[in-house]
């Protein structure tokens, strides 16, 4: 009796160790497979980051990598100013140097057909200006200022009515004024859309009379 005693007792670690191994392994196969991918990314918060992302889907900067390959590519494949190694040939067939600095983003451009007038403060002289915008996102910043071009133009044109004469003839002044406009669109299409994305307002146009 007491040979088989001594058994059972023996037995029991060794059951009590078999449980804990199963327990301590159950992760390790889980991790192992796809639900174990769930649940670590669970802990590490990647379901919620990419529901965050897709709720606040915003226009994206555009790299100049991306313009120069969309360009290639609607240029056809091997393009008509791309060599291998991805440089254009400049003057005499020669490659084009590689500059530094400038922009990271590429600029898209959009000019605003009619012109803009308007009354200089506490005088009598008016400004008349022609203006385009620029931003370093995607197509869809452009797509919001010509859906929403009229209130736009109103909000240019308030903006145009704060301007004194010291401004319209010193660079520094017109250089506010720029500022000035680009803060006006930005509100319109913060407003409307909830993203403004235009960097700089430029004149193409600028008389004073």
């Amino acid at each position: 009796m007491a040979d088989i005693k001594d058994a059972g007792a023996a037995e029991a670690p060794k059951k009590k160790k078999k449980n804990l191994l199963l327990l301590v392994g159950l992760p390790v196969v889980l991790l192992g497979g796809g639900g174990g991918a769930a649940f670590y990314g669970m802990q590490a918060g990647w379901f919620s980051a990419a529901a965050h992302a897709e709720e606040k889907d915003e226009p994206h900067l555009v790299p100049k990598s991306d313009e120069k390959r969309a360009s290639m590519k609607e240029g056809g494949e091997g393009g008509h100013g791309g060599e291998e190694g991805g440089e254009a040939p400049g003057h005499g067939g020669k490659p084009t140097p590689k500059g530094e600095g400038g922009d990271k983003y590429a600029s898209s451009y959009y000019p605003m057909e009619k012109e803009f007038t308007s009354n200089l403060q506490d005088s009598v002289h008016f400004v008349q200006v022609g203006i385009a915008v620029s931003t370093p996102y995607d197509e869809r910043v452009l797509e919001n200022i010509k859906t929403h071009e009229i209130a736009i133009r109103s909000a240019v044109l308030m903006a145009l009515g704060e301007t004194t004469e010291d401004e319209v003839f010193t660079a520094e002044g017109k250089r506010h004024i720029q500022d000035r406009l680009a803060k006006a669109i930005n509100g319109v299409l913060k407003e409307k859309e909830g993203f403004g994305g235009v960097s700089n307002v430029y004149f193409t146009n600028f008389i004073v009379q």
